[in-house]
């Protein structure tokens, strides 16, 4: 069985990540979780772009050699910020291991010999903080001086003899292979800026860089370095054996997950992702990942978040007041994935206190209280409420449906109607009401059933969003015991009404979204 594959930037480190790179993070991780409970194989690969000219230079500021300096922030920062967020990723790569070096030499040289590479003279504008070759047209002017429009920095005038791939013999495969399959960059701004580009006519790419040392050497001109951007797209491949022969390890895992199903990226990084990636693969007669997907920037001041501009939050800023998987909820909820979305802390404040305190924390205290005070603390009776059923039934394929399309937001808008409707079912039948007369007691374990069957349900919907939380919740319903492992439900079945089984005994637990402190 092919595995789904999906693949997050890998991230530049010349610094600690910020909210934008946790933000796509978190995103790579609810897809995979959600695919998991979908039952499928997964895979799911994130990683460090360790190498070009703004590391080594980042490196030089510290005083410190640039292999030292990214061994450090991988260790210090990097992996222990995934941990933190609750990441679970299959694999880490790293552009500076063996494994990627091998592979990268490997794969550039069969280009070569197939004639797709040749020498050439470069000269004209690069952004080292984009490490990108810039076209006139891409610059900014100010008093006089280019700008890069991304980080409003002057460009420097690159002229030197590299190595160039025959980009330009792809642009017409290039386009039909958009035209023939539209999801394969999303969403659909994505694709008609791309579209556009290659119809504008694109220049064959450099390649190479013989000014500075910090990269794979050129195998056969080992003068020079490979380009940052061509070493660092072919992670994706060289991380599940790429080059490989197809009897080893590494063939056998490139069979199993090659193509990949969704690369994530950051909608300035698109067009690498978009135009030179899939000519790459073409190059080399490999398969085209099935998607690009595009997302929008996190806004701050209605900038995008920059660490050179100072605009960069660290995720712990958030998470050490709200909560690791009150992050996680907030900004795949809050903004739809694809656009542009500013972080306010107010917003999420507001959000906190309604949705996840008000909405599904105090449903789950108010049934643990109840089924305790009522029910001598075990779930009554299987019951069975249509509205509620129907309901349940709707809300997993409407929300099965959003997520796979990355529509997070719709997914998670659609789980949390349904929370909202079983408030509205509580509150209607008041069983606190039903309590006082004895004569009820049938129709209050059938309220207490329903409530606890539907926080089972919502307790698999959410828990590729907020796995600890719906963790906590799961040992409250006593189903670690009687259904098993939170992980391991699946969502095709989370509809069936009635799996809580009658006498599973329910334990009140810490309050899942504990009153905020006043931020001063």
């Amino acid at each position: 069985m092919k595995s789904f594959y999906l693949t997050t930037p890998i991230y530049y480190v010349n610094d600690a990540p910020h909210i934008g790179h946790a933000y796509t993070t978190v995103a790579g991780d609810v897809l995979t979780r959600w695919h998991r409970q979908r039952g499928e194989s997964v895979w799911f690969l994130t990683g460090t772009d360790e190498h070009g000219q703004k590391v080594m230079r980042t490196a030089e500021q510290n005083n410190v050699a640039p292999q030292a300096w990214v061994d450090r922030l991988v260790q210090e920062a990097w992996k222990p910020n995934w941990t933190a967020l609750n990441i679970a990723n299959d694999d880490f790569i790293r552009t500076t291991e063996a494994r990627h070096t091998e592979r990268v030499q490997k794969f550039l040289q069969s280009l070569k010999d197939a004639g797709h590479i040749y020498a050439g003279k470069y000269e004209g504008p690069y952004c080292v903080g984009c490490e990108e070759f810039k076209l006139p047209g891409d610059l900014i002017d100010a008093d006089g001086q280019k700008l890069c429009p991304i980080h409003s920095k002057p460009v420097e005038l690159v002229n030197e003899n590299n190595w160039f791939f025959r980009l330009s013999a792809f642009v017409e495969p290039l386009l039909e292979h958009y035209r023939k399959n539209p999801d394969a960059c999303q969403p659909e701004s994505a694709r008609n800026e791309v579209v556009s580009f290659l119809e504008g006519g694109v220049s064959d790419l450099s390649i190479s860089r013989s000014t500075f040392d910090w990269g794979i050497p050129v195998p056969w001109d080992t003068d020079q370095v490979v380009y940052v951007w061509f070493d660092a797209l072919l992670n994706y491949a060289t991380a599940v054996g790429l080059t490989d022969a197809p009897e080893t390890e590494g063939g056998k895992k490139f069979a199993q997950t090659w193509p990949a199903d969704v690369h994530l990226v950051g909608k300035d990084i698109l067009r690498f992702h978009a135009v030179i990636w899939p000519a790459m693969l073409m190059a080399a007669g490999l398969e085209v990942p099935k998607k690009v997907f595009a997302h929008g920037w996190l806004l701050v001041g209605g900038e995008k978040m920059s660490k050179s501009k100072l605009t960069g939050i660290a995720p712990s800023d958030i998470t050490d007041h709200f909560g690791v998987d009150a992050f996680r909820y907030y900004f795949l909820r809050a903004i739809p994935f694809g656009s542009d979305g500013s972080f306010s802390w107010e917003d999420m404040s507001a959000r906190y206190t309604s949705e996840l305190a008000n909405d599904f924390g105090n449903l789950a205290s108010r049934l643990a209280a109840m089924i305790e005070k009522y029910c001598e603390g075990k779930v009554p009776a299987k019951a069975t409420d249509a509205g509620l059923s129907a309901a349940l039934t709707s809300t997993v394929e409407k929300a099965d449906a959003a997520m796979v399309a990355l529509d997070f937001q719709g997914g998670i808008n659609v789980v949390m109607d349904f929370c909202k409707k079983v408030n509205g079912y509580v509150t209607e039948k008041e069983p606190w009401i039903l309590a006082k007369d004895p004569v009820n007691k049938a129709a209050l374990e059938e309220v207490l059933y329903n409530t606890a069957e539907s926080l089972r349900a919502l307790a698999v919907l959410l828990h590729p969003v907020m796995p600890a939380t719906t963790e906590i919740l799961w040992e409250s319903l006593g189903a670690n015991a009687t259904i098993g492992s939170l992980a391991d439900q699946q969502i095709s079945k989370v509809a069936q009404w009635g799996q809580l089984p009658e006498g599973t005994l329910v334990t009140k637990t810490p309050v899942l979204f504990p009153r905020l402190e006043i931020k001063e």
